[in-house]
């Protein structure tokens, strides 16, 4: 009998001493935010924008040039004629609309593009501190919120560190 309960003991006590996990979180975020590369992103993205921009604008001038030339039609025109006008002027806003949409998405597009890198650069930093240090899970706190977080299992800094990141010092008040 004693030794069926301490072979029951036995059992429970490996169960728990190897089913324990070791959990950190990581603000990555911020990280990304630092990272001096991230800058260049910034300025890339800034261009590429401005190059959609220019080619939009052209377009919205032809827009503005077409409404002002229907405002200043002559009252004995047509009405036919100016229906033909309306439907030239309604394509051509429907036509700035898609493009301002489709201006969003390729920005959208070359942003995830340009932040692949990184992101892909922070996670292999994490995952190579994670088997370094035995954690089992790390979290990331960038768009969720904890009730609780223990900041000793937090490994903001020690991956800015590794990153060579500065942390940033706060203004003196």
């Amino acid at each position: 009998m004693k030794l069926k309960m301490l072979f029951v003991a036995f059992c429970l006590t490996s169960i728990f001493a190897t089913g324990q996990t070791k959990v950190g979180s990581v603000d990555s975020e911020l990280i990304i935010g630092l990272m001096p590369q991230t800058k260049r992103v910034i300025s890339s993205l800034n261009i590429y924008a401005k190059q959609l921009d220019s080619s939009y604008q052209i377009k919205l001038r032809e827009y503005q040039g077409k409404v002002a030339a229907y405002q200043k039609l002559s009252p004995e025109v047509s009405n036919e004629f100016k229906k033909i006008k309306v439907e030239e002027i309604t394509e051509l806003e429907r036509g700035l609309q898609t493009q301002k949409d489709n201006g969003n998405k390729l920005i959208q597009l070359k942003r995830n593009e340009l932040m692949r890198p990184l992101y892909k650069k922070l996670s292999d930093v994490i995952v190579e501190m994670a088997k370094a240090e035995s954690y089992t899970q790390i979290l990331t706190t960038s768009g969720n919120e904890f009730a609780y977080i223990d900041e000793k299992y937090d490994l903001t800094l020690k991956i800015m560190d590794k990153l060579g990141i500065k942390v940033p010092t706060e203004p003196k008040k």
